[in-house]
Order: C-alpha cells, then structure tokens, then sequence
C-alpha cells in the first residue's frame, strides 16, 4: 500500500540539462516538493493537497460515461463484481480505444458476467469474441487468470495478491485494487506518465527503467488518501481527454497552476508543454513475407462451387505459444522476400500442404482454379506482413471428411462451410483475406452470368 504523501528531504539533486544555448534549463528528474512553486502554496503537502482537491472536483463533473464505471453494490460480492468488471475494460483498453472498448465490453459481459462464467469458457470462444481486438494475448491470460481465480473461489483484493494472477501486472494490479477494493495504491500508464511528466517537467526517456520507478514513486506520492480509486481514475482520464499528446487544453486543465512544463513554457517560446514527456522513436517494425492459400474443398456441380454452395474451407491452428496463439487461420507459411514470386511460393505451399495434410495436391485432388488473388499488408506492433494471397478450389479424390484426419495433428486441423466463416471470429488479417477472395468470387460469378446476357442480346440486333 502507498503511504500518504508527505514532504520529501531531498539531500541531491540530479543534473539539469540545457535545450540550448541561453535558454531555459528543465529538470531531468523531479520530486513531490517541485509542485510548491514559489508564490503558489506554502509546501508540498499543501500543493498536493490542492491538486488532488482540484483533479477530483473536475472528474466528478467531466467524467465520461462508461459501461464500466458504476458504484458497487455492498458487500464482497458487489465488490468482486465491481472487480472484474475494471479488470475485464483494463484488460481491453490496453493498445486500444476506448469507443472500440465499448462494444467490446458490453458483448463481453453479457456473455460472462463474472468470473466463474468467464472461468467455464474455452479458449476458442474466448478467441471469438476477441477477435479484431488484436493483442490476443490478453484474452488469453484473461481466461487463465478467471481460472485461477475461480479455483481458489476468492477474488484477490489487494495490488500484491492481484499481481500473483496469471496476466495482471502492475498496472492493472493498481487498477483492480484502488478501483474496486479502495486500496490506496498507484497506477501507471502512458496516460499518466504523460500527466506526471508535464506536471513535474520530467524530460528524462521514459522507458528507461530508472524513470519508469521515478513515474511509479511519484504516482504512489500524489494517489488520494481517501479516494484512490477516483484519483487513479481522474489522472487517466486527464491524460485521455485534456492533457493529450499533441493538443494539451491547458487553459481547460484543473491542474495547470502545478504544471511545470506550463510554467516553463510560458517562461521560454523554445520550450512547448507537448515536449513532454520525451517522445522515443520506435523501432522499425520487421517486414515478414508470406503465402496465404485459401483452400476451398469443392463439391457439386460448378455452378453450386461458384454460388458458394457445398464449399468447405481448410483452416489451421496456430500454435499455442507465440504470435496469435492458438488462433484459426488459412494456411500460411512464411517466405523469404526474393522467392515470393508465384512459382516459388505455389512450391513452398505444396509442400507445407503435403506435410500438414498427408495428401499429395497434384496426385489425390482435381485442382479446379488455383489464382493468384493479390497481397495485403497486416501491421503488428512489431512485425510488418506482406501476404501474398491465392486460391485454390479442389476436388478431392475420396472422401472430403477424411482430408483432415490424414494431418499429423487433426486437432489443429478442420473444415468449415462459408456461412460458418462469416460467422467465425477470424483475425482482423485473416478476415482481410477471406474478404479479398469473396469479392473475387463474386465478381468471378458476375462475370460468368453476364456472358449468356451478351450472347443473346446479338442474337436480338
């Protein structure tokens, strides 16, 4: 538990740094007395008294409404509720925004209201209902985490016990704990590391770990006493709404008589309150290649294949470790940059689908159409994929049933109709895929209807 801010002693002070010749200097690190600038208020308890007094007073009248914010019944299981519900937004919120959260959320829910139900689900269903969310490693701790916490049948109500669940880290940890359970503990995340950064002119990299402590001690100085979860609460709603990174209202913000960076803009022009907190390149996402085959396993007469009917579609999981885990997608096998050309990745696929099926393309199928369709391009945070897309419709010589019971793993491994993978949760890349080949098929059918049409209007002429 944070302790209640006091006034600090500070025996040294770290270097400042100058921005340029003649001007300003702004301080690299800072402490909870910088917030009694002179002429302002007595001391730094007072300052941090007033800039609580000041936070809170706006977050009560400017909050947004959100699904998740609501007052908890009495008694643990209100509580619990109230918990899980932060606990499920957090979770969400993280790399996304909040309008797409909200959505989110409320499907969420109704579905799992609590974390025993949560607790029931499978992994594939939590996928679903995640899917477009990105990041689906959050779903996945957060299914874990539900069931570690339903086996031991108590929410944990405290930031230390709450870090020891599967997936919650400090963050959230702080989150769940002052939120829910009223635990005066901090919380950080860009929101506020934007807020406290500005607030005490902290230029130093803020990824750098001995920052990351710096933004955590201050947060735990500044959290209200007897509100912490509404504190915790206002600091990331001012980071979100007043205080942003390119377009900061000061005039508008409930804190900006404590604001250095403020204060040092109005005293340098070369010095803007948007230079906090110091902005890190990222690094360049690495570029990967792939070969993407939608295998459509046809049956019927030609015109059903091309109506979309009696079409199944072979789908492969993901392993369970490593990027999109255990997610469903179309075969997929990466490629190096100079062989993406058709003829090598079409060899490449053969193979993969020889190994991943046990069935020979060319020797135990008729291939109807095989088509290069065209390639997308899907940003991870880290990882910018190329795919190169293609279809490929057959016919298998057998039965269609058994085409994936010959794989090596035929759990990994299944078929689908097409107004089932309408309905499937796919990845957003995935569904960008499956998107691409249906507008190639209805045209391709479009095509193909309007031949006859021509054929006899010259008849007519």
């Amino acid at each position: 538990m944070a302790k209640s801010p006091k006034c600090m002693v500070t025996t040294s002070r770290r270097p400042t740094r100058k921005l340029q010749a003649g001007s300003a200097t702004r301080p690299s690190s800072a402490d909870i007395e910088d917030l009694a600038t002179p002429g302002v208020l007595a001391g730094p308890a007072l300052a941090a008294a007033a800039l609580r007094l000041g936070l809170l007073r706006w977050y009560d009248t400017h909050r947004r409404d959100l699904p998740w914010r609501f007052s908890a019944t009495p008694g643990p299981e209100g509580r619990e509720k109230r918990a899980y519900a932060v606990w499920v937004s957090e979770v969400m919120l993280q790399q996304t925004r909040v309008p797409v959260v909200v959505d989110y959320y409320s499907r969420w829910m109704a579905r799992w209201p609590t974390v025993e139900t949560l607790a029931t689900a499978t992994q594939e269903e939590v996928n679903e209902m995640w899917a477009g969310l990105g990041y689906y490693r959050r779903a996945r701790f957060l299914l874990e985490g539900a069931k570690q916490i339903a086996e031991k049948g108590e929410f944990p109500s405290t930031a230390s016990t709450l870090r020891q669940v599967r997936g919650i880290g400090d963050y959230t940890a702080g989150a769940i704990a002052s939120i829910a359970f009223n635990e005066v503990t901090p919380l950080v995340d860009g929101n506020v590391v934007r807020v406290i950064s500005r607030i005490f002119a902290i230029a130093d990299n803020p990824k750098e770990s001995s920052t990351v402590k710096k933004f955590w001690e201050l947060a735990g100085q500044l959290v209200d006493p007897s509100r912490p979860g509404d504190f915790n609460q206002a600091m990331m709603e001012l980071g979100a709404t007043l205080c942003s990174k390119t377009k900061p209202g000061c005039s508008q913000c409930p804190v900006s008589s404590h604001c250095q960076a403020l204060t040092l803009s109005h005293e340098n022009p070369s010095i803007g309150v948007t230079d906090y907190p110091q902005v890190v390149p990222k690094a360049k996402p690495r570029r990967d290649f792939a070969a993407v085959c939608v295998v459509q396993i046809a049956q019927g007469l030609e015109q059903e294949m091309a109506a979309g009917k009696c079409n199944l579609f072979l789908l492969i999981k993901r392993p369970e470790e490593g990027l999109l885990a255990g997610l469903w997608e179309f075969p997929s096998v990466l490629v190096d940059e100079s062989k993406t050309d058709s003829l090598n990745r079409r060899k490449e696929m053969d193979k993969y689908l020889k190994q991943l099926l046990d069935i020979d393309v060319k020797r135990e199928s008729i291939v109807v159409l095989r088509k290069d369709i065209g390639q997308l391009v899907h940003i991870f945070s880290h990882i910018r994929l190329t795919m190169h897309v293609e279809l490929m419709v057959l016919k298998i010589k057998g039965v269609v049933g058994q085409v994936c019971n010959k794989g090596q793993d035929s759990m990994k491994l299944k078929l689908v109709d097409e107004s089932s993978i309408d309905s499937m949760g796919l990845t957003s890349g995935i569904r960008k895929v499956y998107n691409m080949v249906k507008a190639f098929k209805e045209k391709k059918l479009l095509d193909q209807s309007q031949i006859p049409t021509r054929k006899r209007s010259r008849r007519h002429e």
